[in-house]
């Protein structure tokens, strides 16, 4: 699982009160696939293959909030997404229990992506 030295000089600076319940989600994003990479952008943890596939944003305090920035794209069912519009879908982790509840929805949407970037 590759590590970005500036995310993880970010995550030991943050004081969030939800940094484990982030970490496991980072943990999940990275074990998809060896080719996703990670990154502080717009002062977030996001995660990119061939792009941006996903933002932690820190701003959320009651629960840890993933920013799928293409959301609407990436192709199958992703019954844990959250929003309607044309191009973004979050995923909410209130806790690491749900994290762990979610982890299966959460990679099957990475993998979707990463698989959607394959082909083109």
């Amino acid at each position: 699982m590759p590590v970005d030295p500036e995310v993880e000089d970010w995550f030991a600076r943050t004081d969030h009160p939800l940094a484990e319940v982030m970490q496991d989600v980072r943990r999940a994003i990275l074990a998809v696939d060896e080719r996703i990479t990670e990154s502080i952008k717009w002062k977030s943890p996001t995660f990119s293959y061939r792009g941006n596939i996903a933002s932690i944003d820190p701003k959320a305090k009651r629960h840890v909030s993933l920013l799928f920035h293409q959301g609407a794209a990436i192709p199958g069912q992703h019954p844990d997404f959250e929003g309607g519009g044309s191009t973004a879908r979050y995923m909410r982790f209130a806790d690491r229990a749900e994290v762990k509840a979610k982890r299966r929805g959460l990679q099957a949407a990475v993998r979707a992506w990463v698989a959607m970037k394959d082909r083109a």
